[in-house]
């Protein structure tokens, strides 16, 4: 979408319905942001009126959001004026605007609390008359410039009643001073009184007769505030449920019906960071205490750090203590499995916490006063779970919600309230490029979901701050807008060299070259068809290396992972070597956790495992979990992970067809043939080149002979050791007789000693 296609969505007809301040507004303000922007810049087919009620519109959402008026409101007034100051709805907001700045003066004054007796000594009443009079005289300062028009309307009607309220009080209050500075009875304390609660009562009809938009901020319920959660739809239907189930039965406890076999209040709320866990453990607080079920709606939020002591019995007094200040609300315990480690040792408390809290919830004098959620990562918590009885027979199946990751669309909405609370918005570009910084950010299970999302947008702040200034008379919309620019720094730091031309530059490997750049052009073609809706063919990414050592494996590997993220198929195009010692651990159930770990470490790149067929040692041996594990994950990940086995050819087609899930998931094969004599001349000049060294033409043909002759084990490893001595024993040749041409100059004596040292014969 362009930055002009949001004007489409403007319609005259329905800026011009929206006349009056109680009906919804037909366009949110993101919308309406967007669109005036290209206003701005001159972008657009609209009359001058209904520009007018656009940024009417805007003025009226900012005010929904703020409550009380700001000098953007204004701002965003005065330019719906200069368009068109006679359409109805910009005058009823003008109206409105100025009596709800009024309210929020008003709102300055504690009436509530304002109250005089016949029993007060007259010092305290003066005191009290004195301070009401100054508080009084500060309300119709600040309100004193306020303008305001004709208008037959509730509102008007109230504000008057109000304003003649406030003019019996003084003048209420000035009479009781004077009796009391002439020492007389009589003061009026209770037409005082009485006028202070009329007060109150018309404040009250006062605000209840704003548009319903600026008078929503009464207690929300906790099911409307789940409501407005973006995503997150199965947990919502399930709360829904949880809540008419509790409403339920406590209808039923009040007409005389006993429930033995409740389920309780506890809950277990799992998910990968920022899916709302503490969000969602907040409102169940809300539920519970709407219902009754607790005295209040408090939340104590701890973790390991606050339960756990250094000494015996310091971790039973800290839960107790935890528990207390819980006591009527919710006990909120973040990444609960933490309190028991793997590797736990006689020193770690953790058990302690457990054995307490589980006898808090049960017995004694805390059960059944306060609730529990543990929170964190699901299979950590499962496993947590399971190994722990005590604590798992408490939390019924039913009490336990997994919150799922957002959705890429989701996350932008996201990002975008985000920005829009913090007062900035994204261009429909900048909005595109942060979904695509999003996607690349969401490779594996540490991903932060809408904790990243806000990280990012606070980022892409600080690059528009950090460039910019403001100035007196700096369009507003300026210092609002998140362009593509502004994103463009949060982006990877992308390597200057193209992974095309290294692939070009690499000695030989012209079949491998070929075929890698078949796979890169059908990668990128299946893309374009995919960004345009065609249907696309499956992308195998997976690959076999075969080759003797030194063919270059795994320099392609690095090339391949780079190509891939170039083409938009890898989210970080990154390298990971591995081999068994890697992925194979020497105990039963470790090696699995082993393999994982090294594959989460790959995800969103390239995971290359030299020498794999070393994986397969046996039936009974453990690298065959590693490979049924692996088989696993690279399903599980899909398109996140690309895998390449390396190692000699033979060896790694027996291993390939040893097993069913690995030769159904590698259909891409790469032969890398040993170099000709020829390319190992050129990968040793290259070498010599790359320090600065020359060899002489007799050297030349000597290596020339020898590769032509022998057959090379390691091919260009070879080289690499071969160059490495030859330069060893130029040195020692030339100790004694250093010259400027004898220094950079290998000759033959040096690459034949340098051969019988690295070849052996």
């Amino acid at each position: 979408m362009t930055n002009y296609a949001i004007l489409s969505k403007i319609k005259e007809k329905q800026v011009l319905a929206w006349d009056d301040l109680d009906k919804v507004a037909p366009y949110k303000e993101l919308d309406l942001l967007r669109a005036l922007d290209q206003i701005e810049k001159g972008e657009h087919h609209l009359t001058e009126t209904a520009i007018s009620g656009l940024y009417t519109m805007l003025a009226f959402q900012r005010l929904v959001r703020h409550k009380n008026s700001d000098e953007l409101v204004d701002v965003l007034l005065d330019k719906a004026a200069t368009y068109d100051d006679t359409v109805p709805v910009y005058q009823s907001l003008v109206t409105v605007k100025n009596y709800l700045s009024i309210y929020f003066h008003l709102q300055q004054i504690d009436f509530h609390t304002w109250s005089i007796r016949e029993t007060d000594f007259d010092s305290a009443k003066r005191n009290k008359l004195t301070d009401w009079q100054s508080q009084i005289e500060s309300y119709h300062d600040a309100t004193r410039s306020i303008r305001l028009k004709k208008k037959e309307s509730k509102l008007e009607t109230i504000y008057f009643q109000l304003k003649d309220a406030l003019l019996v009080l003084e003048e209420e209050m000035e009479t009781a001073l004077k009796l009391i500075e002439a020492k007389r009875t009589g003061v009026p304390t209770k037409e005082i009184n009485k006028t202070i609660q009329a007060i109150v009562k018309l404040q009250h009809e006062f605000y209840e007769n704003f548009p319903k938009a600026l008078n929503a901020d009464v207690q929300r319920s906790p099911l409307d505030q789940l409501e407005d959660m973006i995503g997150l739809e199965e947990i919502k239907q399930y709360l829904k449920q949880y809540y008419s189930y509790l409403k339920y039965q406590q209808d039923r406890k009040k007409i005389g019906f006993q429930m033995i076999d409740d389920p309780g209040l506890h809950m277990i709320i799992t998910g990968n960071p920022g899916t709302g866990k503490t969000t969602i453990s907040r409102l169940l607080a809300d539920i519970y205490h709407e219902l009754g079920l607790l005295e209040s709606n408090r939340v104590i939020e701890v973790n390991r750090s606050h339960l756990i002591g250094s000494y015996v019995g310091q971790s039973e007094e800290n839960t107790i203590n935890y528990i207390k200040q819980a006591v009527g609300g919710v006990l909120f315990i973040d990444e609960a499995y933490s309190l028991r480690r793997q590797d736990q040792s006689g020193n770690d408390y953790g058990q302690a916490v457990i054995d307490t809290l589980v006898s808090a919830m049960t017995s004694g004098e805390y059960a059944n006063k306060f609730a529990v959620i543990l929170a964190g990562y699901p299979e950590e918590t499962r496993q947590f779970l399971w190994s722990n009885p005590g604590l798992r027979s408490r939390f019924p199946d039913q009490n336990m919600m997994e919150l799922p990751d957002f959705e890429i669309n989701e996350l932008v909405q996201i990002a975008e309230n985000n920005a829009l609370q913090n007062d900035y918005y994204f261009t429909e570009t900048a909005r595109n490029s942060l979904s695509g910084l999003i996607e690349r950010a969401k490779v594996d299970d540490t991903f932060g979901n809408a904790r990243t999302v806000r990280d990012l947008v606070m980022k892409a702040i600080f690059s528009k701050g950090a460039s910019e200034t403001v100035g007196a008379n700096d369009n507003w919309l300026e210092h609002m807008r998140i362009e593509s620019k502004d994103l463009a720094v949060l982006d990877d730091a992308k390597d200057s060299t193209d992974p095309m031309y290294q692939l070009d530059q690499l000695i030989g490997l012209k079949n491998i070259k070929e075929e890698v750049k078949k796979l890169s052009s059908f990668v990128k073609i299946q893309q374009q068809r995919k960004a345009q809706g065609y249907p696309t063919v499956p992308i195998q990414l997976h690959a076999v290396f075969s080759g003797h050592p030194g063919t270059g494996k795994t320099t392609v590997a690095k090339i391949y992972s780079r190509l891939l993220k170039e083409c938009g198929l890898l989210k970080r195009g990154h390298f990971i070597l591995a081999s068994r010692s890697d992925l194979v651990a020497g105990y039963v159930g470790q090696t699995a956790i082993k393999t994982k770990q090294k594959i989460r470490e790959a995800l969103g790149g390239v995971l290359f495992i030299d020498e794999a067929y070393a994986l397969f040692r046996g039936e009974n041996d453990f690298g065959k979990e590693a490979i049924d594990t692996l088989v696993d994950e690279m399903t599980k990940h899909n398109e996140n992970l690309v895998v390449i086995l390396a190692g000699y050819q033979q060896e790694m087609e027996r291993f390939i067809q040893s097993n069913p899930g690995l030769s159904s998931r590698f259909k891409k094969y790469f032969t890398f043939l040993d170099y000709t004599a020829e390319e190992l001349i050129e990968i040793t000049l290259y070498h010599i080149e790359r320090y600065h060294y020359s060899l002489d033409e007799a050297a030349k043909d000597y290596l020339l002979q020898q590769f032509s002759r022998q057959s090379i084990k390691g091919n260009a490893r070879f080289v690499v050791n071969l160059v490495e001595e030859a330069i060893q024993f130029q040195a020692l040749r030339i100790d004694q007789q250093v010259n400027e041409q004898e220094f950079v100059r290998i000759n033959k004596e040096d690459v034949t000693k340098a051969w019988l040292a690295v070849k052996g014969d």
